[in-house]
Order: structure tokens, then sequence, then C-alpha cells
């Protein structure tokens, strides 16, 4: 029996991460696809690849298969190590999906006297393929505050891996209308069951990663809102009726009269939904305007012989 390099096959190092290793069995089994490749051995090189990728994909079996890569090289002969004894059945959940490698034509003898042949597609007669559920896809979806104050529907598409009848893989793209739940948290996840990557136990699920969008004019605090409003000089002494933002339209905000720069007003409710909802705090920023013609000059100076007694560096 044969020693075969797994990771030679997917042309990557014994010290490959599984992220490498993802992307090296994709990017191989997508030249060595029977259906699209032009290479005479491309069949037998796609179920090489495929096994290659059962084996390191899984850290159990990457775990054993290093431990026993000692006693054999590539092309020669496996001599396991005294005492050894090969799986008799592979462990629940373990052997192919159809994201990574398929098919009816089994594993090499070599693969089947490490993992046992209950490790992978069983061979011979009247022998059923080992099931294995699909596996899950996380995906980000990035939503308005708006949408999450009010609710949204989106249609979103999602790359996906999926088998034809003769278990080969194929990438296809998914199209899903998604409902998104009125006041969901930023990081929270939405379950959509079986529209993850196919499987022969059934397909896995799809998880929508929720994350707010940037806002021009609100910042996030839980549930809370911060809103910065520029006011004019006479607005913060005199006191004003503004009207601002929410993410439900305009209402009416009462400044106070002797109102201080950074002074902070709370809008009650205002904030995002929820059991309670959030609040909507607006932060008062004074803005002073220039004096650019001769009137204004003499207006701002009048302010000044108005206030003799006023330091704004009292106490600094």
């Amino acid at each position: 029996m044969k020693f075969v390099d797994y990771y030679k096959v997917l042309g990557v190092t014994p010290q490959a991460t599984p992220e490498e290793i993802k992307k090296a069995y994709r990017r191989l089994a997508r030249k060595y696809h029977p259906d699209v490749s032009k290479e005479p051995n491309a069949e037998a090189r796609f179920k090489e690849i495929g096994e290659a990728n059962e084996v390191l994909k899984d850290a159990d079996k990457r775990a054993e298969y290093d431990q026993l890569r000692r006693y054999g090289g590539d092309g020669a002969e496996f001599r396991p190590p005294p005492g050894w004894q090969r799986r008799q059945g592979g462990a629940p959940g373990a052997g192919p999906g159809p994201g990574d490698f398929g098919g009816t034509q089994g594993f090499s003898e070599f693969f089947e006297e490490i993992f046992g042949r209950g490790a992978g597609t069983r061979r011979g007669p009247g022998a059923a393929p080992f099931q294995r559920r699909g596996e899950d896809i996380h995906y980000r979806l990035p939503v308005s505050l708006e949408d999450i104050a009010r609710g949204a529907s989106r249609q979103i598409s999602v790359p996906v891996q999926e088998a034809d009848a003769r278990g080969m893989v194929r990438e296809s793209t998914r199209t899903l209308k998604v409902s998104v739940p009125q006041g969901i948290a930023d990081g929270g996840k939405i379950r959509l069951k079986g529209q993850g990557q196919a499987g022969t136990a059934g397909a896995g699920d799809l998880y929508l990663h929720i994350e707010y969008e940037a806002h021009p004019r609100f910042t996030v605090d839980g549930r809370d809102l911060r809103l910065v409003l520029p006011v004019a000089p006479w607005e913060a002494m005199l006191g004003a009726r503004i009207e601002v933002p929410t993410l439900d339209g305009q209402v009416a905000l009462s400044v106070p009269a002797q109102a201080r720069d950074g002074q902070r007003l709370r809008l009650r409710g205002r904030g995002l939904p929820g059991e309670p909802p959030g609040d909507l705090y607006v932060e008062l920023d004074i803005v002073v305007p220039r004096a650019d013609t001769e009137a204004q000059r003499a207006a701002a100076a009048a302010m000044r012989e108005a206030f003799p007694d006023f330091d704004p560096r009292t106490g600094w």
C-alpha cells in the first residue's frame, strides 16, 4: 500500500493553516473539476484533491495523519508503527460533504486503511454513502439605523457550493429575501435554517451577522443614540426651541436658557427600539459666528460692553 502525501497533493506545507488549506483545495477543485477541466486526468485528480482536503480540513484526522506521516513518504510503502490498528469506523459527523469532496467512487486504499471505511464514502456492492450535514454559512449584513428602527426587508446574494447528481461540487449563488427584525442589536444573528451548504444528511444553516452602518449624525451606545446639535450663542443664552432629527423624523427640543457648551439633553424613548427603548442624548455645541461686517463688529462690541464682569477664564 502506497503512502499518500496529502500536503503535496494540495500544494501546501505541513505547517499550513486551515484557511490556507481551504483556499488551496478550492483553487485546485475548480481547476480539475471534471465538467470544466481540459486535463486528461481531471477526474482522478479531483478525487485525489478531495480526499486530501477531507483529511487535512478535519483537526482530528489531520492530527492522526501527522502522527503516521513519519512512517511513510510520498510514493513509498506505508509502514505503520508497532501496535497500531486502523480505525474500524468513522467518528459521528465525519466524512465528506458536497462543499468539499463527495461522489460515489470512494476513497483510496491508503485512506481507508488509516481511517476505516466508515470514515468516508463506502465502497462495495450495496454500500450506502456516509451521511453528513452540510456546513453552516456566516454572512455579514450591514443595516442602516433607520432600517433597524423600523424593521426592513433585504435581498441578499450568498455564494454557495452545491453538489450535482454525480456528487461533483459546483459554485453557485443563492438569492434570498431576508426580514430584518425591528431593534435587532449590533452583532445580533439571524438564522435561516437549511440555507447553508448542501449535505447528504441535509443542508446547513445560514447565519446573518448584523452590522450597524455608520450614520452621518447619530452614534450608537447600546440602545441609546447620541447627537451633536450646533446652537447659536443667543440660543444658549436665552433658550430656544429647535427642531432636531430622530430616526422617526423631526421633533422639537427645548434648549433651556443659560445652556452650557457640551451640555446634554435627553429625549426619552427616541433611541433604538427595545424593551425598554433607548434614549436620544443631544449634546449642545455652541457655535460662535464670524464678525465680518462693520455692523457685526459693532454688535459684538456692544455685547462686550453689556457684560463687563464676564470673564470666560474664571477658575481656569
